[in-house]
This record gives structure tokens, C-alpha cells and sequence, in this order.
């Protein structure tokens, strides 16, 4: 194996353990001495990977961007700019600020035929059909809550004009093309459900945090919306 494909295969490997990997362990899965991973490790690390080692420990990849030259295909590339662009397009003022200056940062740190297939892509992401609803909230109340695992009343106008107040667990925001949804366990229907943000009159911490992990609560989201797959046309959870 090439010297580059081997650190991005050490790359890879690191990225997929949550613990620290002895050398021995990595160097039998390169097929390499204990010698040449170390000298690997280092010339990631001096490259700026977020690598630390402990003896008798292992190594660990911190979490944190690490996108060094050639790490990307151009295939890769045009991925990541097309996700961006697509976010550029569509999501709030705060998503779509942080991904011009992401896309900056990736393309600052691709080789020369990198960067120019971030700047003249092959594939572009459609025209935005309309403008989206005002948002009587900021939608940063909602990642805060999201992100604090907090539980938050809000008033809502479902989509048949009827009020009611909630208490709802915000575990992910959902941007549409027309429309924003904030999915959420709701205490009142004991279940999962998608409240459009622009008919959230109101929002509230309650001072409470939900139980559990919301990573828990989000992979029970997912499976529920699996299971719904198979039953009716429309896979999504239910919008309020």
C-alpha cells in the first residue's frame, strides 16, 4: 500500500474507534511494523490531525476539522460543496452563514485540482421555489433547547387553525423546501410528532431537562420513522 493510502486508511481506522487503539492493534490492521505507524502518527500529527497517544494507553482521534490535502476525491468534493450549497440555499440565517465560511475553510486546505473543482462544480444544487414563512421564534431558541436537552411549552396553531400549548422534548430541526419542522416528542400525544416552526406562536424553557439521552430518543425517532415506511406513502411523522 502506498505510503498516502495508508494514512488515509489510518485515518479512517482511528475515526471508527471511540477508544484508544494500541500501535500494536493498528499496525496489524495496516500490515506494517509497530516502527512505520509510528512514524505514520507522527506525520499525521505534524500534517495537523487531532491524534493523541498515551503509552500503554493507544491512540485516539480527538474529535475536531481535519482536511488535509488529497485527503478528498473529486467525486468527495463535489459532495460536500453541493451539500453546502444546498444549505447556503435553504437553511436560516445562522446555517447558512456557517456553511460559506466552511466551504472556505475546505476549499482553503485542498491541493490546486481540489480547489478547482470546488469553485467550478459539476453539480449545483436547484432553485429555491419559494421564501420561507416568518418564524415567530428564532431558531436558535430551538438548537439551544436541542442541544441543553431541554424541555420547552410552546403555543401552537396546528394546520387546522385549533391552539394548544405543549410540552414538547425538541430533539432535531427539519429544513423542507417550503417549510420548517421542529421534530419532538410531545407530552400531550405521547408520541413523536413535526411542529412547523412558522406556527409556534410561542416558545418557553420549562427549566427542565428531558430524561435520557436525546441521542437515545433520536434513534427511537428514526426506527419510528422506519416502521412507518411500509404502512402509508408518506414515511414522515406526523406534522401537527
Amino acid at each position: 500500500m502506498a505510503r498516502t493510502s495508508r494514512l488515509l486508511t489510518l485515518l479512517q481506522i482511528l475515526r471508527g474507534k471511540r477508544l484508544p487503539v494500541t500501535a500494536g492493534t493498528l499496525a496489524a490492521e495496516l500490515c506494517v511494523s509497530e516502527r512505520t505507524l509510528y512514524r505514520d502518527i507522527a506525520e499525521l500529527v505534524a500534517q495537523g490531525a487531532p491524534i493523541y497517544g498515551e503509552a500503554g494507553v493507544g491512540y485516539v482521534l480527538r474529535p475536531g476539522l481535519f482536511l488535509p490535502p488529497l485527503m478528498l476525491s473529486e467525486d468527495e468534493t463535489e459532495a460536500i460543496v453541493l451539500g453546502l450549497r444546498y444549505v447556503d440555499q435553504r437553511g436560516d440565517p445562522v446555517l447558512s452563514q456557517a456553511a460559506k465560511e466552511a466551504l472556505a475553510k475546505i476549499e482553503a486546505v485542498l491541493p490546486p485540482s481540489g480547489r478547482e473543482t470546488a469553485q467550478y462544480p459539476v453539480a449545483f444544487p436547484g432553485p429555491v421555489m419559494s421564501s420561507f414563512p416568518d418564524n415567530p421564534v428564532e431558531l436558535k431558541a430551538y438548537r439551544a433547547a436541542i442541544r441543553a436537552q431541554g424541555k420547552l411549552r410552546i403555543d401552537y396553531r396546528d394546520l387546522a387553525g385549533k391552539s394548544s400549548t405543549r410540552v414538547i422534548w425538541p430533539i432535531a430541526l427539519g429544513f423542507m423546501d417550503h417549510v420548517r419542522v421542529l421534530a419532538a416528542w410531545c407530552e400531550l400525544r405521547q408520541d413523536f410528532r413535526h411542529f412547523r416552526t412558522d406556527l409556534i406562536a410561542a416558545a418557553q424553557e420549562t427549566g427542565e431537562r428531558y430524561p435520557g439521552r436525546r441521542n437515545t430518543l433520536l434513534k427511537a425517532w428514526r426506527e419510528a420513522r422506519e416502521s412507518e415506511r411500509g404502512k402509508r406513502p408518506d414515511p414522515t411523522t406526523p406534522i401537527e
